[in-house]
Formats: structure tokens, sequence, C-alpha cells
């Protein structure tokens, strides 16, 4: 029996799966999760959901992820836990949202536009 859960931040997509009665191993696109993000912020952050409902070690995680750089892709799979554990149980819900980990952080990268280096920063201006 498993819960599942998606979690998107900029262009990174993660699918996440709890399976139940597991002892808290995280498995990354076959990975460990430590092998998988190299720094230490980055893996700790899985965990945040699963700390502040108090189920850690209660899970099994498995995640497939795609798209994005690695600290997108760790913000994603944090989002995907917590809506896993809404699946587990509703009551969740309360604690999650205070810590904000329900919301989809929509910021993406902006265009760049014709005539600018970048989306905003336009070439130094010449008088002579």
């Amino acid at each position: 029996m498993y819960y599942e859960g998606l979690g998107r931040r900029k262009t990174a997509t993660a699918r996440v799966r709890l399976h139940s009665g597991g002892t808290g191993q995280f498995v990354v696109n076959g990975k460990p999760s430590a092998e998988y993000f190299g720094r230490e912020v980055d893996w700790k952050n899985l965990s945040e959901p699963l700390h502040l409902t108090q189920t850690e070690g209660q899970f099994d995680v498995t995640v497939l992820v795609s798209g994005g750089g690695v600290t997108g892709q760790s913000e994603a799979v944090r989002m995907g836990i917590a809506r896993a554990l809404l699946k587990v149980d509703p009551e969740f819900r309360t604690s999650l949202r205070k810590m904000n980990l329900l919301s989809r952080d929509a910021r993406e990268k902006e265009r760049k536009k014709p005539g600018l280096k970048r989306a905003r920063k336009a070439p130094q201006y010449t008088k002579r």
C-alpha cells in the first residue's frame, strides 16, 4: 500500500510514493537521497514534512524526479511528500499549511527579450 503525491518547483517535477510500513528509507531515481542530492541542505530539506508530522521512519519514500536543477528538484520532492502525507491523514493539512509546504512556488525564470542581454539587463548606454 502506498500514497502518491506530485510536487513541482520551477521546471522540476517529482512523483513521490510513500510506502506504509517502511523503515524510513529514501530512494530518489534509484539512488539513496544523500547520494542523489549532494548538498546536505537539499537532502535534509526532503524530510521536513515527515519531521513536522512526526511520521519519520514510518514510510519508505520512492521518488521519480525530472527537470530543473538540484535545489528545484529537492523542493519539488518536499512538496510531493507533503501532498502524499495529506492522503495518509487529512488532519496534517493545518500543520503543513502553516509551514507553507503545500503551496506551489510558481516563480519561473523570465524569458530573454530581444535587444537585451538577459530578461531585463540592457546593454550599457553610450552617449558618444
